[in-house]
């Protein structure tokens, strides 16, 4: 989408002494080129946030707005989004990191100071409990099966040929 028209009369004026210099000198100059922005989602987390103005807003090919309405909505959706977005982290994002940190924190020490020596205890206790629920299971529900087996063992099915 865009200008469907281009203009072919475009053309470029130079002096003769820009362009006889050599376009090195000014790539080798640092002070004025921006460094790469540190990648803030490394892991990719927020994937499905990735969204544009043609995620969002799209004209099939059979209907078409003016080209200037759809790059005039194209620049306010693009300029409302980065505004708001900078706005509501500029009030949300202090208050919001701190309130999951202290819940992370919380969830942190309750994990490490309650729920794991609670599991290590149990699992300390395990091998006694085991050998105490063998012992039961022996004397009370052996002889059942033991008895059950030796009831059902004079069981004689005979089939009936019709």
């Amino acid at each position: 989408m865009g200008l469907e028209k281009e203009k072919l009369d475009t053309s470029i004026i130079m002096d003769e002494d820009e362009f006889n210099r050599s376009i090195e000198p000014i790539l080798s100059k640092q002070g004025k080129v921006r460094a790469a922005e540190p990648d803030r989602d490394p892991n990719d987390i927020n994937s499905h946030l990735k969204v544009g103005f043609e995620d969002v807003i799209a004209e099939p090919v059979s209907t078409h707005s003016f080209d200037t309405v759809w790059v005039g909505s194209h620049a306010v959706f693009e300029l409302v989004k980065f505004l708001f977005y900078r706005l509501l982290t500029t009030l949300l994002a202090v208050p919001a990191a701190f309130i999951l940190g202290l819940l992370f924190a919380v969830l942190s020490c309750i994990h490490i100071w309650l729920v794991m020596p609670l599991i290590q205890s149990f699992l300390m206790l395990l091998p006694s409990v085991r050998v105490v629920w063998r012992s039961l299971t022996d004397m009370f529900v052996a002889p059942l099966f033991h008895s059950v087996g030796k009831v059902l063992s004079s069981v004689h099915v005979q089939t009936a040929d019709a």
